[in-house]
């Protein structure tokens, strides 16, 4: 069984920036980031492949956000650059044993207790 820890949220003005960690108690495969605002579903938002080669994001972040990681700290984070009052949710770190990303929920074993971002206009 992982365990994952996110850090790093919080509130910030609209254009501002956040970096969020998420600390894996193990190994994993492909990591992800997804987020879910209030009344709305969780929505992908960013993955990476195991070898930090292959980065996914999904359209509304992509020349925004930045998602990578270091596997000597089995961690990975998401860079938010020019952050947006529509960026405000609760942001979710989900680990799978498989290298391959997926932007699907239900593709991930592991996830984390999520990390509250707070865009502000």
């Amino acid at each position: 069984q992982v365990q994952l820890v996110e850090s790093g949220g919080g509130l910030v003005q609209a254009g501002g920036s956040l970096r969020l960690s998420c600390a894996a108690s193990g190994r994993t495969g492909a990591m992800g980031w997804f987020r879910q605002a209030p009344g709305k579903e969780r929505e992908f938002v960013a993955a990476i492949r195991w070898s930090g080669g292959s980065t996914y994001l999904t359209d509304s972040v992509k020349d925004r956000f930045t998602i990578s990681r270091d596997n000597a700290k089995n961690t990975v984070y998401l860079q938010m650059n020019s952050l947006k009052p529509e960026d405000t949710a609760v942001y979710y770190c989900a680990a799978r044993a498989r290298v391959i990303v997926s932007s699907t929920p239900r593709d991930y074993d592991y996830w984390g207790q999520g990390t509250q971002v707070t865009v502000s206009s």
